[in-house]
Formats: structure tokens, C-alpha cells, sequence
């Protein structure tokens, strides 16, 4: 049996638990038509939409509904707007502005708004460190052909140059890169590019690129270039190894080479220094001898003329006794009554191993034959000086 059906329901009460009022009206469920309508009264009083006491309620209500709709939307982009105006900047961070298109400020960490669409923001990280790689194959000093990669590490130290100055300013370091690197290696030769030469090229390659983008304007900053290890093209991989290999000999017996000359060199140089000093030993000793006779004759002349007699029988027996000193037979001859007798002196056996003169036994003829030689021996050179003072 249905609730309002007469007799249905004795408690008199709708199946929500409201009860019937005495005038008929009962609390039943609500109604959406009105609830809808009391919220479109209520959006448009709020927008100013909303119709007047009296008014005609047939078109009142279609203007009032469209109202509505534009305020929401109104609501809708005021929020979305706002949402993209405000942001924050971080720590590690800047900003750069423009409104209508040109620069009005940089803005530091924090919250900030900008009024789009007439200003324009580009933000980037100032303190991160950016590296990139590049490799190429460069011609050398010298002609030769070699691969050459390198590291490149940079920040953005001017974010208004790097915004504004360069279009894409990282593209123009990366050309500039190429140009410095080829101009490092070009003035180098391959042994320095492959060997010890890397951390001056490296140094080199960083102040050049510096230069270039200081000279670009484009707000960055090169902190490291890194060139890592050279090679020749896989092309002439082998013919390279070649060459390195006989320059390797090159040097191997280069300082072979070094090794004697600096032997043999010294050793020269001493025996022609101990040359030059005998010479100028023996240059010495000549030239002293030869002032010391001539200084002892001109003293000789000297006692000469005071004493000729003497003087010249002093000069004999000094002859004599220096030419009897060097050799060990004398043979003497003399002339007496008429008879020429050969006396034989053997030195070498009179005088010893100890210098003394042995005794020799003879017999009596033998010594006086001797004696009698020897004293006509001395008369007979007497008698020759004799001769040669009165010529």
C-alpha cells in the first residue's frame, strides 16, 4: 500500500520520516531544480546578474545563466594567469626579464611575479658546471694527421649576455672550440701533441677560448679544458707505428753516439792538454838551458882573459873527463924513443857495480909499462895544447 493512500499509514509520516503538517505540506525530499536555481541567484547577485524584484522572469533568466558562465571563466583565467605569473627562483639560479622585448632586470633567488604576456623570463642555472666532448681529426706543425679529444667545462657567469648578445651561445662555444683547438695543434708538432705537449696545449686552447667568448659576449666562462690522449687515424694506424718506432732507433743510437763521444772526448782532450804541457815543458827547459850557457860562457870569457893558460887547461880536462864518463874502453897512444905503444884501458872492469875501482893484480913490467904510457900519454896532450896556444 502506497504512503499516501488513505488509511495506508497510520503513523502519518512520508517514507524520508517527515510528518504531514495539518495544511497539507510535508517536509519530502529536496528539490535540485530549486537548488540549481538558488545557486544561480546566488553566482549571479555575486557578479551582478542577478535579476530585479519584478522583473519578468522568462528572459531574466537566460541573461542571468550566461553571466554566470563568464564569471567562472573569468574566475578561471584570473587563476590560471596568476598561477603562471608567480615563480621562484632558486638558489643556484637567475632570471632575466624583458618587457616588450627588451631587458628591464635580472632577478636573485626567491619568489617573484612578472606580468605575461608583456614581459618574458628566461631562467638558468649560474653555478652548475656544463662540459661537452669534442673530437676531430687536426693536421700537426709538421704535417701529420691526428685525432684530438678534448673536454670542454663551462658556466654561465653574465646571464643577460647569455640570454641576449648570442644567439645560442653554447653552439658559437662549441665553433669557437673547434677553431682554437685547430689553431693549438696547427703550431704544434705531433711528438709534443702525443707526449708531454697535452697540458700546455690544454692550456693554451683554455685562454684562447676565453678570449673568443669575452670577444662574443656570450656570459660564459671556461673553467678547464681537458685534452686526453692523442692518436694517429685507424687509417695509418700502422705506418704511424712505423715511424714512431724508427724514431725510437733515431734516438737509441743518437745517444749511443753521445755515450762514446762523451768517452772518447775527455780522454782526447787529456792527452792533447798533457802534449801541449811537455812542449811547453820542454820550451822551458831549452830555453833555461840555453841562457844558462850562454850566461856560463859569457863568464867564461871573462876568467879567459884573466887567465888564459888555466883557463884553457880546465876546459881540456872538463872535455875529457865528460867524454870519458860516457863510455867504458879508452884507448891511449903515445911516442917515446922512438916507439909507439897502444895502451888499452877496460873501464868497465876497473870500476865495479858500486862504483869503486877494483885493484887489479899485475906484475911489475905490466905496471910500469902502464905508468910509463900514461905519463907519456899526459906529455904528449901537454905538448898538443902547447902547440895550439902558440898558433
Amino acid at each position: 500500500m502506497a504512503w499516501n493512500e488513505p488509511g495506508g499509514n497510520s503513523n502519518n509520516q512520508d517514507p524520508w520520516g517527515g510528518k504531514r503538517r495539518n495544511n497539507g505540506d510535508r517536509k519530502g525530499p529536496p528539490d535540485l531544480d530549486e537548488a540549481f536555481r538558488k545557486l544561480q541567484e546566488s553566482l549571479n547577485g555575486l557578479f551582478g546578474g542577478g535579476k530585479k524584484r519584478g522583473d519578468d522572469g522568462g528572459g531574466s533568466g537566460k541573461s542571468g545563466g550566461f553571466g554566470g558562465l563568464l564569471g567562472i571563466g573569468l574566475v578561471v583565467l584570473a587563476a590560471v594567469w596568476l598561477y603562471s605569473a608567480v615563480y621562484v627562483v632558486d638558489e643556484q639560479e637567475q632570471a632575466v626579464v624583458l618587457r616588450f622585448g627588451k631587458y628591464y632586470e635580472t632577478v636573485g633567488p626567491g619568489l617573484n611575479i612578472y606580468f605575461p604576456p608583456i614581459d618574458k623570463k628566461y631562467m638558468e642555472n649560474v653555478t652548475r658546471e656544463r662540459a661537452y666532448t669534442k673530437q676531430g681529426q687536426m693536421l700537426t706543425e709538421d704535417e701529420n694527421i691526428v685525432e684530438v679529444p678534448l673536454t670542454v667545462q663551462y658556466k654561465i657567469s653574465n646571464l643577460q649576455d647569455f640570454v641576449l648578445s648570442v644567439d645560442q651561445p653554447e653552439i658559437s662555444l662549441q665553433h669557437a672550440t673547434d677553431s682554437a683547438l685547430r689553431h693549438v695543434v696547427g703550431s704544434t708538432a705531433m711528438d709534443q701533441v702525443l707526449t708531454e705537449g697535452r697540458e700546455l696545449m690544454a692550456s693554451e686552447i683554455k685562454e684562447r677560448l676565453q678570449r673568443f667568448m669575452d670577444t662574443y659576449r656570450t656570459g660564459i666562462t671556461v673553467t678547464q679544458v681537458n685534452v686526453q690522449s692523442a692518436a694517429a687515424p685507424r687509417e695509418v694506424q700502422e705506418a704511424f707505428d712505423d715511424v714512431i718506432r724508427a724514431r725510437e732507433d733515431e734516438q737509441r743510437s743518437r745517444n749511443q753516439a753521445e755515450t762514446y763521444a762523451n768517452g772518447v772526448v775527455p780522454e782526447a782532450r787529456g792527452q792533447a792538454q798533457r802534449i801541449l804541457e811537455d812542449a811547453n815543458g820542454y820550451r822551458d827547459e831549452t830555453v833555461s838551458r840555453a841562457k844558462g850557457e850562454a850566461d856560463r860562457f859569457t863568464k867564461l870569457v871573462a876568467e879567459y882573459r884573466k887567465a888564459p893558460e888555466v883557463t884553457r887547461q880546465r876546459l881540456y880536462l872538463d872535455t875529457m873527463q865528460e867524454v870519458f864518463s860516457n863510455t867504458s874502453k879508452v884507448l891511449v897512444t903515445g911516442n917515446k924513443n922512438g916507439q909507439s905503444n897502444l895502451l888499452y884501458l877496460p873501464l868497465d872492469k876497473m870500476i865495479d857495480s858500486s862504483g869503486r875501482t877494483t885493484s887489479t893484480p899485475m906484475t911489475g913490467a905490466a905496471a910500469t909499462s902502464n905508468e910509463a904510457n900514461a905519463r907519456a900519454a899526459a906529455d904528449l896532450q901537454q905538448q898538443q895544447a902547447r902547440t895550439r896556444e902558440s898558433r
